[in-house]
């Protein structure tokens, strides 16, 4: 279990769960379009979990079409990726500590989602488990059921992999955090799209005091 840079006493939950979010601030949020893209990806998250009550079609679509297409296009194209002078470390030993999904898994996670759109197509009764979609709902449908199916799998596979390789609790401080990102992210980057109108491009890093730093 991690232990808090100043003592040898295992970090508790909450602890757990605000260093790996300000470990995600500080890592991979430098950039403001980025900051503005998830800003704009957890209101469509936000609007997804309601809809998963409501139409399951509409909050898939949501989630993985809008959020996660603008939340990981952030990552990929905005966010710099060279020598971090605020942090004081390179791209690779973020990439190396980062808990959850950094940018290489990412990259597998985006494929296998793109991938699972044409599993309906080649198999219209899901291997047997499903009447045979008839036309465009039926198959937009099917697709709603692999994108939830795959966006749960995520989560479920890498807090067992996390939970088993360091600490149950690390997990499970991992999952709160990818679940509760979306009101976490409208919380801390409203401001963004007005930063980036008075043309600062990259979060200087000064106004979110830091909960704890590694040792």
């Amino acid at each position: 279990m991690t232990a808090t840079p100043a003592t040898d006493r295992p970090m508790s939950f909450r602890e757990l769960l605000a260093t790996q979010r300000w470990d995600d601030h500080r890592f991979y949020h430098h950039s403001r379009i980025n900051q503005t893209l998830h800003l704009i990806s957890a209101i469509s998250f936000v609007i997804a979990y309601v809809y998963l009550f409501i139409d399951p079609v509409v909050s898939a679509f949501l989630g993985w079409g809008v959020s996660m297409l603008t939340r990981q296009s952030g990552h990929f194209f905005f966010e710099p990726k060279g020598f971090d002078v605020e942090n004081n470390v390179t791209h690779e030993h973020k990439e190396a500590i980062k808990v959850g999904y950094n940018l290489a898994r990412k990259y597998v996670l985006m494929s296998a989602w793109a991938l699972s759109t044409l599993i309906p197509w080649a198999t219209p009764t899901m291997f047997g488990l499903s009447e045979p979609w008839q036309d465009a709902h039926g198959y937009a449908t099917q697709v709603a059921v692999m994108w939830i199916s795959v966006g749960v799998m995520a989560i479920l596979l890498r807090t067992v992999y996390l939970a088993a390789t360091v600490a149950p609790i690390q997990g499970i401080a991992w999952m709160t955090k990818i679940l509760t990102d979306p009101f976490h992210d409208i919380r801390i980057y409203w401001k963004a799209p007005l930063c980036l109108l008075r043309g600062e491009m990259l979060d200087p890093m000064t106004d979110w005091p830091e909960p704890m730093r590694r040792a």
